[in-house]
């Protein structure tokens, strides 16, 4: 008869396996929290900032333009820079780059909190959004070169919560630093995040690259890029001051756009560019990314307006703006992980339909309440909100990296990053043209300045809650879960 029972050296081995699966699981764990930890740092900072530019105007006794730049600076770098971090990062090592841009985050922070004048504050916030391109997509990237595919959802689920509680976060303790401490204060918190980051990255997580990585960089494409927002957004701001005939405002438009078709053209033509046309074969990738310029443009450009009508219309304190945000916040941090498995489960059509039409029903909602001032009324859109970017940021983020290889998840991570952040800052600038000309429509329509503000912000929520259906069509048309669309 056959002895069934493990030898000796078999239990050792069965041993030593489990060991190594719980070393693994481990490991896993340190990535996903140096993932989380690095990502919070920039969506944090992205999202306190608005919160306190009343404040730093004051205090640094400048211009509302100069704060503008404030703001553009740090996405505008980020926005260019992105999508080569990502590409740098699949050849030169992931862990490398991510804490090389955890680095330049919390040194270009200090800077920022330190600052004695504006054009220093201006140049630090350059710094942050170059180090904020190599950490963000590498925070990604590292997620989907530590997880199987099966376990991706639900982790991706984590690092969106994750992130979502830092943006959503972000106004409510950036007021409260405002109200009670120092605008400083919001930059000066970067660098404490920063040191258990480096800790755990350094000594737990393990280098991933692409060995397929071509060995050229295209730092050519990046800088075409950054001239060409550059120039779509200059040219965009301008106009609400000096209307869209100006010769600087149409010279600009025409530049940047021109720009940006060298910026195609060279894509096409680079032997390593940093938008490889290829993946844009792909008809899921190239409908997640459709799908995320209109969803985060109308996320970006909505709450960009939220804080201003509640300060401005409705005399809120910057702490008290900033709790507005907070049912968006506990129900996207909460929910997201489940989200994640869901999208694992059943694919990401469906919830890239449903949660885009929420977003928008939100907007809607928001646009009817603009008009009460207490704060009870925001629960409900705030709520719809978070609800809608529940069902849609985890199965967005996974189908993202689902649909490239394994060794393109820098890369195709970097490019969905750069458009949700290309896409907030050309829709807050578009928008910041159009919300103008309707307020002084308003004031020569002889209604009050709060009557103005209000008729303003209703129009930005209804543009907002049209950009979101339009995100739900190209789910509906463009998004499919067999592998056939990849």
């Amino acid at each position: 008869m056959i002895n069934s029972k493990p030898r000796p050296c078999d239990e050792l081995a069965i041993r030593a396996t489990r060991a190594d699966q719980r070393c693994t699981e481990r490991r896993k764990q340190w990535v996903l929290a140096a993932a989380v930890l690095g990502s919070t740092m920039s969506f944090l900072d992205e999202s306190v900032v608005n919160i306190a530019l009343p404040k730093i105007e004051a205090d640094l006794a400048t211009t509302l333009p100069a704060m503008q730049w404030v703001v553009n600076a740090y996405t505008l770098c980020m926005s260019a820079l992105i999508l080569s971090a990502g590409a740098a990062a699949d050849q030169l090592g992931r862990r490398r780059i991510f804490l090389l841009g955890v680095s330049v985050f919390a040194v270009s922070s200090l800077g920022c909190g330190l600052a004695p004048k504006v054009e220093l504050l201006i140049l630090a916030r350059v710094a942050q959004g170059i180090g904020a391109a190599m950490l963000i997509p590498c925070s990604l990237a590292l997620i989907g070169a530590a997880f199987d595919e099966s376990e991706r959802g639900a982790a991706i689920g984590i690092w969106s919560g994750a992130s979502a509680i830092a943006a959503g976060g972000g106004p409510l303790l950036g007021g409260w630093f405002v109200d009670h401490l120092s605008w400083r204060a919001i930059f000066l918190i970067n660098p404490l995040l920063a040191v258990p980051t480096l800790l755990i990255a350094a000594r737990h997580v393990p280098e991933s690259r692409d060995p397929a990585a071509k060995s050229e960089l295209d730092w050519s494409g990046a800088m075409l890029a950054f001239a060409a927002l550059t120039g779509i957004v200059y040219g965009l701001i301008a106009a609400s001051t000096d209307g869209w005939t100006d010769t600087m405002v149409i010279t600009a438009l025409a530049a940047g756009t021109a720009l940006f078709v060298v910026f195609v053209w060279h894509e096409n033509h680079s032997p390593a560019p940093m938008l490889p046309p290829e993946l844009f074969r792909s008809r899921n990738f190239t409908g997640v990314n459709l799908l995320t310029l209109l969803l985060y443009g109308a996320l970006g450009g909505a709450f960009f307006f939220v804080p201003f009508q509640l300060i401005q219309a409705h005399g809120y304190s910057a702490t008290a703006a900033g709790g507005v945000f907070l049912p968006f916040t506990v129900v996207l941090g909460t929910l997201s992980r489940s989200s994640g498995r869901l999208a694992d489960r059943f694919g990401a059509r469906w919830p890239l339909i449903i949660g885009p039409t929420l977003v928008a029903v939100g907007f809607l909602l928001l646009r009817w309440s603009s008009n009460q001032p207490d704060y009870w009324v925001f629960l409900i859109p705030m709520t719809v909100l978070g609800f809608g970017m529940t069902v849609t940021v985890a199965p967005l983020t996974t189908l993202v990296v689902n649909t490239v290889s394994q060794t393109q998840t820098g890369v195709a991570s970097g490019i969905n990053n750069a458009v949700a952040s290309v896409a907030g800052l050309l829709v807050i600038s578009a928008l910041g043209t159009v919300a103008l000309s309707i307020y002084h429509h308003a004031l020569g329509r002889h209604l009050s300045p709060q009557a103005a503000s209000i008729e303003m912000f209703q129009a930005v929520m209804l543009i907002a809650a049209v950009l979101c259906f339009a995100s739900a069509a190209v789910a509906a048309l463009m998004i499919r879960d067999d592998a056939r669309a990849k």
